[in-house]
């Protein structure tokens, strides 16, 4: 595995408009031209003009005096190749997925290529530019949103923000739980903000429980970090479980959004045809 050496960082003020940003990158970091439109295309070059700063992929565009250009090289983000996600609803506005394990819900500036919304951008048709919404943990799998305008983005997000997104999860989880109250409630906050997660008791088969889990905040790791707490971590958590790096994914799944469509403008529900037939809790 490579080394944080290996990665090149450079940032170049265009002096002339002469040139492309591949002509100047080649220049100053060393790095084929092949290899820089490839960096391009997979979201590791940006541009900064004036105030704005987004990510650069076409080699041709055309740049002025004073744009600065930023290079995030990383060899092993490069080489990463993303999983392939499942359509499970076109919307136009937006569009419901079943992401795998391994996808990211978004990039950072040395790559979105294994994004769900890079992803999106390259194979719904037609073609629509793609926005983040809301976030499933890389290690998780299940239902996620992506937006294809910034208004549906937005009215999106404000329902999340509002708590008005019913949101389920299954987890295979270490231990019988069925000893616990059921609902069990968690409600330790999470980096200082508040966090509650209600956590239903399923089944149980070869000492791992089947739970439900439904949470009324979205916060980093949540489902996760309130099932190891209450001593049942998650099967497959290398994070907070003590799952060892060559054990199973983790064994935890969004299976059910719910919530009033900004399209359609009427109640939407969409979950996984495979999700287990849980009981009527």
């Amino acid at each position: 595995m490579k080394s944080p050496a290996d990665r090149i960082e450079k940032h170049i003020v265009v002096e002339s408009p002469a040139g492309t940003a591949v002509d100047l990158l080649h220049s100053a970091s060393g790095l084929s031209k092949g290899q820089l439109k490839a960096a391009m295309t997979k979201g590791a070059v940006w541009v900064t003009r004036g105030k704005n700063t987004q990510r650069l992929r076409r080699a041709k565009r055309e740049l002025r005096t004073g744009d600065e250009i930023h290079l995030y090289y990383d060899p092993d983000v490069l080489a990463e190749a993303p999983a392939e996600p499942q359509l499970v609803a076109d919307v136009g506005g937006y569009t419901v997925w079943n992401k795998p394990f391994g996808l990211r819900s978004q990039g950072s500036k040395w790559g979105d290529h294994c994004t769900i919304t890079r992803w999106a951008e390259r194979h719904l048709l037609p073609e629509r530019p793609a926005f983040v919404v809301h976030r499933l943990d890389r290690a998780a799998n299940g239902l996620i949103l992506v937006a294809h305008s910034r208004s549906i983005a937005a009215a999106l997000s404000s329902l999340f923000r509002d708590r008005k997104v019913e949101k389920r999860y299954r987890a295979w989880v270490a231990g019988d739980f069925s000893t616990q109250p059921n609902p069990l409630r968690v409600e330790t906050p999470i980096e200082n903000k508040p966090a509650a997660s209600e956590i239903y008791f399923v089944r149980i088969e070869h000492g791992r429980s089947l739970v439900e889990v439904r949470t009324a905040t979205g916060r980093k790791h949540q489902v996760r970090r309130h099932l190891a707490e209450a001593g049942f971590p998650i099967v497959g958590d290398r994070l907070y479980g003590n799952a060892a790096n060559d054990d199973q994914d983790l064994q935890l799944t969004a299976y059910l959004l719910a919530f009033q469509c900004p399209v359609a403008g009427e109640p939407v529900e969409f979950r996984l045809d495979d999700a287990p037939a849980f009981e009527r809790l």
